[in-house]
């Protein structure tokens, strides 16, 4: 099969694969009257496997069949043929979704053809020869998928971990902003228990790895985007609250394609392909019932870096958990009886308060590891228990001593011989104690256990597909309590229906946005706050805030009016400031900068409390981000600040709500005047006293305005200290969206702590008819859920603003109320019986007790752990010393050689100056001399060229008289010439050239004297230069001697010599 049409076919179904602990596929077609189902990227979507494309089920079913799987040797020609040919639907309509359940059911439908598939695409072993291989064409070994020459480009924080359009997006910034990309080599493994790696292409070390049933999701770049040739996926990093994105970037943009068909591989269960012949025989089982003994145990920190199993309460057969605490769950499956089914693996653990819970309304846990047990006989699974997460809030709400909880938990398994994964849940009771509670029961039971019967139905030959191990089909699966209740009340419980039913097996969409997320509280600084805002209102404020700074002591008369419609966004941190009278806060500005340096007492409740506030907001979702740091700075500035109070758990999310319009200082200064000048901090003063009064004020309000509702609460006992905790310690600002927040703040600003009625009575007025309608758990429900979504919409916060602005309460009734109260208060203490006060006044001394003994041991514990951490950096110093000690000894010893070195090379050095002075004036002396024998060599040869220009002039004229008198005479001018040569000799003259040759003769040996005498000059000449030529040979060798010693001070003293004798040779010549 051509590569291109491989990769085409794989792209038409291929744009992301989401996954949570993935299992089996189920085809979900969105066409007709089915109504798909909501995904709004929440954590708590459907979750599972996701191919989209276009197309009908039928098509898509047929392509991933004929397409996906690796076809016979002999069909390959014929395959090559029609390679080309890509269906898709024609009509273009509604896209099919691939999906695996991740409900609590098992779902009966499985697609056979996507069993396992080996890739179509050209792939050579690892292991063989690949010179021809492609950088991107997968390399494939014994369990897993390599990709080359892919760039790893970063990773960042999500918070909707499946939701396509916020993987997109991160994958765009993350390209768009990548500075400094790394190549990697990726590895996908083939089944759902392997690892997804990241390899280094030089080396092939790993660099990171990512168990699969960690990764959600898996996305790639839309066609015609710049995105198109890179991919991501998400992974649950740490725990199951804070997720990832890694994105990556692929030189060729088909292998895009291969590698999410890889990821969908990697996410389906195992299933091993083999011959029809190859199938054994299946073992016969004793029965179609097969029994499992599964039990829990929950296990705490104990202090010690370890976990311990918690006791069980033997009258009340519960749990005993201790409140905010990290637990583990573990679950131990052991088959009991009939044929030993394998245990593939465990793709999901599961928790949720109470019994006969819904699928939807349980929460995934973190699973830690999944596998046998040492003896072999069991399958363990550990999950870890977030304590921080809101789902299991329940754990850190101490339960009263007249009650207990139940909990359910239920753990999914993958059982290789069985088509479905089988879900087995265990409904237990606990009980939330005190941390400081001591839970010691030494004999007590510490799991709890119950027995299954799993009904199964084998498949017959021809019904199975692929070629699979699946030999089996659920009918149903009951537990031992199901199967009691149901011989007393004779009606079956079974938590399984027929594999025949898919309807049922697929829970029917919700009808809207607002009842998908019924039961999942809002987060806190949800809601997007726009600056808009008109012209004219812009204007306005702009006037009054003209006036308001010429004279800031005096409020603008319409000022009031003013905040009651809202402060424009954009205004809103200048209007904050001056209304909180911060306009002068230097000394505060200055006060923050000094109490940021200092160590607050509270920094762990702090620390603890900064994670989750306004996690849903961009600028505070960020572990140690900008928001976050200046976050914990405001409230650790403020502990120190107020010794008395500290920090207060709700003082986060109003410092928050301020640092969104100011920068820190100023949120400081503005929180210090909320705190004091408003009186919020009166409300956490002796015992929350103030506090108590405010919830009084508020039932006496109710009271008169809206009496029914008031008298629905006294008959299901919901008191305002209930439901209106939060509404003042943290001034609206933990659970409503920002808008109404925003609101809020304004007009406690302007109008004091009173505004906080009006919001409440206005709340609680128009939620009136809802509220009537339920009992005491329905109300606390509503007000933790259902009442601030309500607000979501900008149009219903303007209405309760509107309506909580209209609301008259005045300060004569509200201190009316406050009289009545502590009216009430004392009369309460005259009438109480002292036995009871005293009782009372011993447990809270009691309490205190408890708590300072634990402060004591926590204090005992901190000392010896300080000593212990002291003791052994008393250990580190002093091996330390010892090593520094030694390492003295060694550099005095070479301190001393360095000494003793430094006074040979002195003497050396001492000797070579004095051997060098005494060549230096061997040399000066030879210098003179030579000099004064070149002087003589001089003046000789000056004299020598005297004599002879003189002699030369003599001879001159000696030969012009000679010249006159052979010309005078007659006789003579008959031998010479004008030039003077003589004449051919005629045998008449013979007489006469007898006299000329006797002259010639003398000439000639005057001549060969001079000649002799310059002779012997020119060789006193050379001997001189020999001699000088030796001394300057002495002089170079001792020259080499002194470069020989290399030392900085001769060299400039060789150097000073050479300059010096430069010169005297330039003079001397």
């Amino acid at each position: 099969m051509d590569d291109k049409a491989s990769v085409g076919k794989i792209s038409v179904s291929s744009d992301s694969v989401s996954t949570l602990n993935s299992e089996d596929f189920v085809l979900v077609s969105r066409q007709g009257d089915e109504t798909p189902s909501t995904n709004n990227g929440s954590d708590d979507e459907k979750t599972g496997l996701k191919i989209v494309g276009n197309g009908s089920e039928q098509q898509l079913q047929k392509e991933l069949e004929d397409v996906l799987m690796d076809p016979p040797i002999e069909d390959q020609s014929s395959d090559r043929d029609h390679g080309e040919d890509v269906r898709t639907d024609g009509d273009g309509e509604e896209p099919v979704v691939l999906e695996a359940s991740a409900s609590s059911t098992i779902n009966p439908v499985s697609v056979a053809g996507l069993q396992k598939p080996e890739m179509s695409l050209p792939v050579k072993s690892s292991q063989g020869d690949c010179e021809d291989l492609s950088p991107f064409t997968p390399m494939t070994d014994e369990d897993s998928v390599v990709f080359s020459k892919l760039t790893y480009l970063g990773c960042a924080s999500v918070n909707a971990p499946r939701s396509e359009v916020e993987a997109l997006r991160m994958m765009s910034i993350l390209r768009s902003q990548c500075q400094i990309s790394l190549d990697v080599t990726l590895s996908v493994p083939n089944v759902s228990e392997g690892t997804v790696r990241l390899l280094d292409p030089q080396t092939n070390t790993e660099i990171e790895n990512y168990p699969i049933y960690k990764i959600l999701f898996c996305v790639r770049g839309h066609d015609g985007t710049p995105e198109s040739d890179c991919f991501a996926f998400t992974e649950s990093h740490y725990n199951a609250e804070l997720f990832r994105i890694h994105v990556f970037r692929c030189e060729i943009q088909e292998a895009v394609s291969r590698i999410l068909y890889s990821f969908a591989t990697a996410f389906r269960r195992s299933a091993k392909q083999t011959p029809l012949s190859a199938i054994p025989t299946p073992q016969t089982p004793d029965s179609d019932i097969f029994t499992f003994s599964v039990s829990l145990e929950i296990k705490e920190d104990d202090g010690k870096g370890y976990f311990s199993a918690v006791p069980k309460d033997k009258d009340r057969q519960c749990f005993k958990l201790r409140q905010g605490i990290d637990k583990k769950i573990v679950i131990y499956v052991q088959q009991t009886t009939n044929k030993e089914l394998a245990i593939e693996r465990c793709f999901g653990l599961l928790l949720s308060r109470g019994k006969d819970v819904r699928s939807g309304d349980m929460h995934l846990l973190d699973l830690e590891s999944m596998g046998k047990s040492s003896d072999g006989k069991s399958y363990v699974i550990t999950g870890s228990w977030n304590q921080k997460s809101p789902h299991f809030q329940f754990v850190n709400e101490e339960t009263p001593k007249d009650k207990v909880l139940f909990m359910t938990t239920a753990v999914d398994l993958v059982i290789t011989e069985v088509q479905e994964p089988v879900r087995f849940i265990l409904e237990t009771k606990v009980r939330v104690c005190s941390p400081n509670e001591r839970l010691f029961w030494p004999f007590s039971k510490r799991s709890s256990t119950e027995n299954f019967f799993l009904k199964l139905k084998q498949i017959k030959q021809k019904d199975r597909k692929n070629n699979s191990d699946t030999l089996y089909e659920v009918v149903c699966l009951e537990s031992e309590s199901e199967r009691e209740r149901r011989k007393t009340t004779a009606s079956p419980s079974l938590r399984l229906p027929q594999s025949g039913s898919q309807g049922s097996m697929i829970p029917s969409p919700p009808d809207d946005d607002e009842e998908e997320d019924n039961d999942e509280p809002l987060l806190s600084g949800s809601g997007d706050v726009s600056k808009e805002c008109a012209e004219k209102i812009l204007e306005t404020w702009g006037e009054l805030l003209s006036k308001w700074h010429l004279n800031l002591s005096v409020r603008p008369k319409t000022l009031s009016a003013l905040v009651r419609s809202g402060v424009p966004e954009a205004l809103r941190g200048e209007v904050w400031q001056l209304l909180a009278g911060c306009h002068n806060n230097d000394h505060l500005v200055e006060k923050y900068r000094i109490l940021i340096t200092k160590e607050s007492p509270q920094d762990s409740a702090i620390t603890r409390d900064i994670n989750r506030t306004f996690p849903a907001h961009d600028y505070f979702k960020d572990t140690g981000g900008d928001g976050q740091d200046s976050l914990y700075k405001i409230c650790k500035a403020y502990s120190v600040y107020d010794e008395e109070i500290g920090y207060c758990q709700g003082q986060s999310f109003l410092a928050a709500v301020l640092l969104l319009h100011m920068p820190e200082e100023q949120a400081f200064s503005v929180l210090v005047k909320i705190m004091f000048d408003y009186g919020l901090r009166e409300l956490f003063k002796q015992n929350f006293e103030d506090l108590h009064c405010k919830f009084y004020q508020l039932e006496r309000l109710m009271q008169e305005y809206i009496p029914d509702l008031y008298n629905h609460f006294l008959d299901i006992s919901l008191e305002a200290h209930m439901y209106a905790s939060q509404w003042f310690l943290t001034l609206f600002t933990a659970k409503f969206p920002l808008y109404m927040v925003f609101h809020i703040i304004d007009l406690l600003l302007c109008e004091g702590i009173s505004v906080i009625f009006n919001v409440a009575l206005g709340l609680l007025k128009t939620t009136k008819d809802d509220l009537l309608l339920t009992d005491f758990e329905g109300a606390l429900k509503f007000f933790r859920v259902q009442l601030p979504k309500r607000y979501r919409s900008e149009e219903n916060a303007k209405k309760l603003m509107e309506l909580a602005c209209n609301m008259k309460i005045s300060q004569k009734k509200l201190k009316k109320y406050e009289k009545e109260y502590h009216t009430m208060r004392e009369q309460q203490a005259q009438q109480e019986d002292p036995i009871e006060r005293y009782e009372r006044e011993n447990r809270r001394l009691q309490e205190a007790n408890m708590r300072l003994e634990q402060e004591n041991d926590d204090l005992a514990h901190e000392l010896v752990t300080s000593k212990i951490a002291l003791r052994k950096d008393l250990d580190n110093a002093e091996e330390k010393a010892d090593a520094l000690n030694k390492e003295l000894l060694m550099t005095k010893q070479k301190l001393i050689d360095a000494e003793e070195e430094k006074r040979r090379l002195e003497d050396e050095s001492a000797q070579l100056k004095e051997m060098c002075r005494r060549e230096l004036d061997k040399a000066e002396s030879e210098i003179k001399k030579n000099s004064s024998i070149i002087g003589d060599y001089k003046q000789i040869c000056s004299q020598l060229s005297e004599r002879l220009e003189k002699q030369q002039t003599a001879n001159k004229a000696e030969i012009e008289k000679i010249r006159q008198k052979v010309d005078d005479c007659e006789h003579c001018r008959e031998f010479f010439n004008k030039e003077g040569r003589v004449k051919v000799a005629t045998s008449a003259k013979d007489g006469s050239d007898e006299d000329t040759d006797e002259e010639k003769e003398t000439l000639k040996n005057q001549l060969r004297e001079m000649e002799l005498e310059l002779a012997q000059t020119k060789l006193q000449l050379v001997e001189a230069e020999c001699k000088i030529q030796d001394l300057e040979h002495h002089l170079g060798l001792a020259l080499n001697e002194v470069q020989a010693a290399k030392k900085t001070w001769f060299n400039r003293t060789i150097s000073s010599i050479k300059t010096v004798t430069g010169v005297q040779g330039k003079e001397t010549c």
